[in-house]
């Protein structure tokens, strides 16, 4: 349904000596709002005057972490942005965008929707996902694959399972209606995600060059459309909301949850693309969070012009929605679009014929403000450059130091920490263990060979790879942080996370190109939380020049961490990274199965007498404050670019890296794919836990034929590259040390039924 008229009305005064001045009860409202004191003290100097409650809950939302970045952008501003392949850089667009030839480009990006799935798990979940989606789309790319990460809590306790469900299936379901495959992702449990689960979505998209979309506004006299939703009272304040702890009374903020409507983006989604495609569209964005307000100031900002947005043009679904809600909402399945006068026919006519609402709601102006009205009356009149990021919008210097569980993880030593008598005691905590079990359960829920891109459902890879259909490429798309080893060494522990997504998709048979994030992290007031969140920026930013891979973008959500009777604990830091990669010949695509028995097995990369952060370690052994695990960035490099020429060269038939659980659960992975199983002898130089259940960095498990193995060793030796020759692949028997510890199949039976077992018997 479309509404064609502007509202043309001269006789409207538009000056702020409309709006009514703020009482002294005024600076209490703005806290309540999450508003400095000194905030306050700014906007009224913004505004050379005191604001009225509807501008308060502007300038709430639009300096609130999860707008602004006012406590982290001074350190996301050292991140490398720059990269051949780049066209938007980090900042510019909704998302980032890569030139992957073929006049292709990839649009994708990786958000939080955390708080919100901490009190309604399926929407909350169900919402981030349409979200992101609609960052990709609105650039003009079309979403072909979509990753998640999660964090949960204890998988035993009945809080902790009622949240994934809830997320599982709002991902699954949302993702399924829309017709975007579910190609990857992880899953980790850990005691500090239990009243504050973390939940991520990234998606992934493709354009031809030339026919994207950007997120701005100009030419005065344009008309600004609302296009997609009604517009109801879910999600008010939502920004807010994600910039405050969860608390025992969180549940009272459940309007600050939005509710989506995958049918519905799913006509967004085309409708978008297709309008984009007739060049009437000067800028496009999505209304996330802060809905109206931020989409109106961020687009006006870029383009350095103003609005005027007439409220009751808005098309609602409540009767008396006030001025602040309907700017505040966060409905889902919605859009601002900027079009060039005179096409406005143009675009009427698409929504109309895909069932959208269409609504001139304003213009554009000269006047770099926000004019908003609500029945004639002028209910705020901000300035858009002072409320936008990079514009007005406050910046943060946080004090951080070394928290004093550092010091005394580094008293660890392995020494301490007797070797088991019984590995296969510890084969079987760590193959039943949730972290490190299959995530069947999860995944079936996912449909993920919709659209018929996804190459490894049938081929089972360390990246997830997604075909490009009409060329030779393929995508390695990669998620991934082990937060244990943030926690124990943030710098290290995100340089990890970067090192071993670019492992993932090299072991794929691809190259990374540039990285995406999502910054998890407890409340930046806290010293100790801030230290880990600089350390990780830190460790990312080094990995990241060294691997190649800018930065494009990403999501920094703050405030995870949950306050029961007055104490307060914060999650892991978990700087989850989302890195694309690219197959330039889909003959490069490599999996992690083993592939026939008699076939060798090599370590490629230095073993370690190191346990340190291991899930052996924590949860085995019950050691929680160790190290980070062994990692060195230059050798790391040297080996994955190895990998690439064996790869290249055809000398493996799979590949796989060493990460949770070691190199046992490694193999034990490349051997279940075919029911087939590895006879192998252990590095006498080394403790047999060390080498078998240690997390130390920079190790890929490989397998070639008998007549390649010579060629093999000669490229590792000619590289100086470190490697053992453990063994073959077998039929199906598992042995270390000529012993044996069974059939791969029984190992493969507790691995694939762990989890589901916990989920449905519990």
């Amino acid at each position: 349904m479309c509404i064609f008229a502007l509202p043309k009305n001269k006789e409207i005064k538009m000056t702020a000596t409309t709006i009514p001045v703020g009482s002294p009860e005024t600076v209490e409202t703005a806290g309540k709002l999450g508003l400095l004191p000194e905030e306050y003290d700014k906007i009224v100097q913004i505004l050379n005057r005191n604001p009225n409650f509807t501008e308060l809950s502007i300038f709430s939302v639009m300096w609130s972490e999860h707008c602004s970045y006012k406590n982290s952008i001074v350190w996301l501003k050292t991140l490398p942005k720059d990269g051949a392949r780049m066209l938007a850089k980090a900042g510019e667009e909704n998302a980032g965008l890569v030139d992957i030839g073929d006049g292709l480009g990839c649009a994708f990006k990786i958000e939080s929707h955390n708080h919100p799935s901490a009190l309604e798990p399926y929407q909350g979940a169900a919402t981030g996902v349409g979200g992101i989606n609609r960052d990709i789309f609105t650039m003009g790319a079309r979403p072909i694959a979509q990753l998640n990460s999660l964090r949960f809590g204890n998988i035993h306790t009945q809080r902790t399972q009622w949240l994934m469900r809830g997320v599982v299936k709002g991902i699954g379901d949302y993702g399924n209606a829309f017709g975007i495959p579910t190609v990857g992702g992880e899953v980790f449990f850990d005691d500090c995600y239990e009243m504050n689960p973390l939940v991520n979505a990234m998606s992934v998209g493709i354009v031809k060059k030339g026919e994207t979309a950007s997120a701005i506004s100009y030419g005065v006299g344009n008309p600004v459309y609302i296009v997609g939703s009604a517009t109801g009272k879910d999600g008010i304040h939502g920004a807010t909301f994600a910039s405050a702890d969860i608390t025992e009374d969180s549940a009272k903020d459940l309007p600050a949850v939005q509710v989506g409507d995958p049918f519905q983006e799913k006509l967004l989604l085309e409708a978008s693309l297709e309008v984009i495609k007739t060049g009437a569209v000067i800028g496009m964005q999505d209304m996330g969070a802060a809905g109206i307000t931020c989409s109106t100031s961020e687009m006006s900002a870029k383009g350095e012009h103003g609005m005027i947005i007439y409220l009751d043009k808005v098309p609602t679904r409540q009767t008396g929605m006030l001025p602040f809600e309907i700017l505040l909402s966060e409905s889902q399945e919605r859009m601002l679009v900027v079009v060039k006068k005179g096409q406005e026919k143009v675009i009427e006519a698409i929504f109309e014929k895909w069932d959208l609402n269409c609504t001139i709601i304003g213009e554009v102006t000269a006047t770099k403000r926000l004019e908003y009205y609500m029945n004639g009356e002028l209910v705020a009149d901000v300035p858009a450059h002072d409320l936008v990021l990079g514009g007005g919008a406050p910046v943060y210097h946080r004090e951080y130091k070394e928290p004093a569980y550092f010091a005394e993880s580094k008293k660890f030593s392995i020494s301490d920490v007797q070797e088991p008598s019984d590995l296969k005691e510890v084969m079987n905590h760590l193959v039943k263990h949730p972290n490190i079990a299959s995530k069947r359960w999860v995944y079936e829920q996912y449909d993920s060979m919709v659209g018929t891109v996804n190459m490894s459902t049938n081929m089972p890879a360390a990246a997830a790879v997604v075909n490009l259909k009409e060329t030779d490429k393929a995508l390695a798309i990669s998620v991934d942080c082990n937060s244990r080893y943030v926690y124990a060494d943030p710098e290290i522990g995100c340089a990890i996370a970067v090192a071993e997504a670019s492992r993932n998709i090299i072991c794929s048979g691809g190259i990374g190109l540039a990285i995406t994030n999502c910054l998890n992290f407890g409340n930046p007031y806290n010293p100790e939380v801030y230290w880990q969140f600089v350390g990780a920026i830190q460790g990312m930013s080094k990995a990241c020049k060294k691997f190649e891979t800018p930065v494009t973008g990403g999501n920094v959500s703050f405030y995870n961490q949950s306050t029961i009777e007055n104490k307060t604990e914060p999650v892991f830091p978990t700087p989850t990274i989302g890195m694309l990669g690219i197959l330039d010949t889909k003959r490069t695509f490599t999996g992690m199965a083993f592939k026939q028995a008699g076939d060798s097995i090599y370590l490629i990369g230095a073993s370690q007498n190191d346990i340190n952060s291991s899930q052996y370690l924590f949860s085995y052994i019950g050691v929680k404050n160790s190290p980070a695990p062994y990692f060195d960035l230059d050798k790391e490099y040297e080996t994955q670019m190895v990998l690439r020429e064996l790869i290249e060269q055809e000398l493996i038939l799979s590949a796989n890296d060493c990460s949770d659980g070691g190199l046992f659960i490694a193999l034990l992975e490349s051997a279940m794919i075919h029911d087939l199983g590895f006879d192998i002898k252990t590095d006498k130089n080394f403790r047999k836990d060390a080498f078998l259940f240690g997390e130390a960095q920079g190790r890929i498990v490989v397998s070639t034929a008998n007549e390649h193995k010579q060629a093999l060793e000669l490229l590792l030796n000619e590289k100086q590259i470190p490697y053992t020759k453990l063994g073959k692949v077998t039929q199906a028997e598992i042995l270390i040390d000529q012993l044996s510890y069974g059939i791969c199949h029984n190992f493969k039976q507790e691995y694939d039924m762990a989890i589901s077992k916990i989920m449905t018997e519990e």
